[in-house]
């Protein structure tokens, strides 16, 4: 199980989406089994064998999620998830997710952060979360990636850079969940003045509904803008009610209608505003959340 869950959490920040992460287990470990007991038993470190192979899986698919990407219908987020007592099964028909499948919320995998990793080549990703956030060495990395260590040392540096930049000073998590909650609160109210006062003027949001549920499809740029396009989302669905949550390890919001999770919103803050938020209203990418 602790192998699995390893495995998990390599797999989910890799490629930003659970369903894709349980996937790539299932083939690492088919893979696995697919050999002979001999053939396993000459392997001299399996949990290093399971990594290396798990981590290959993903480079394929990160190159293969980009081509897919390009048709993908609207905005592309990475799939939000719940606070542990939260978790639900990934898959139709389920009730419960495995223990080891849950993912570990840290600052590795905050909204914010999987965004940025998203816009990483793939290679470049998978040195990145090998070496800065598993702590592998850069010679375990080559052999995963297939390039020299002088190599994976130069991926990891470019990744790096592009992170720095994005990560603004940590707001504490009390300050944050006291913006989330006034910007509940002041939503509810259709209280522009308040709601625009929440906003950074630069702030973003964006939408991920994937073609699969009405949302607007290109980022809202500007607070004032934001928050007027705000006021108008409760009168499209007089039913809806929201609810305080962590998402992805921070202070989030979840909108709910007859039990039903329909919208994640997840936030990044800075100076004490809002920053950004996104909006996950893909219903695949919302199974691993609870419905009642």
């Amino acid at each position: 199980m602790s192998e699995r869950r390893q495995l998990i959490n390599l797999t989910y920040r890799l490629l930003g989406s659970l369903a894709e992460a349980e996937d790539a287990v299932q083939e690492t470990y088919a893979r696995w089994y697919a050999m002979s007991r001999p053939q396993q038993d000459a392997i001299e470190s399996p949990g290093a064998w399971l990594t290396t192979v798990a981590s290959r899986i993903c480079l394929n698919l990160l190159g293969s999620a980009r081509a897919r990407r390009e048709t993908y219908v609207g905005e592309w987020i990475p799939e939000p998830l719940p606070e542990r007592t939260e978790w639900a099964t990934g898959r139709p028909g389920g009730t419960t997710l495995d223990p080891a499948d849950r993912v570990t919320l840290d600052e590795s995998v905050n909204m914010a952060f999987l965004v940025v990793l998203d816009s990483m080549t793939p290679a470049e990703r998978v040195a990145f979360i090998l070496h800065d956030v598993f702590r592998y060495p850069f010679a375990e990395v080559a052999g995963i990636v297939g390039r020299t260590p002088a190599a994976c040392r130069q991926l990891a540096s470019s990744a790096r850079r592009r992170i720095n930049p994005s990560q603004a000073s940590a707001t504490p998590a009390a300050q944050q969940a006291g913006l989330v909650r006034a910007f509940k609160t002041a939503w509810e109210a259709k209280d522009i003045g308040a709601l625009i006062s929440l906003l950074d003027p630069d702030a973003t949001a964006t939408a991920d509904g994937g073609g699969l549920a009405i949302t607007f499809m290109r980022p809202i740029e500007g607070g004032e803008k934001i928050a007027r396009a705000w006021v108008k989302i409760p009168s499209l669905a007089p039913s809806t009610i929201l609810l305080e949550r962590t998402v992805n390890g921070q202070p989030g919001l979840v909108a709910q209608q007859d039990g039903r999770t329909v919208t994640v919103f997840a936030f990044d803050v800075a100076a004490g505003r809002i920053t950004r938020i996104w909006a996950v209203r893909n219903p695949d990418k919302l199974r691993p959340w609870t419905t009642g």
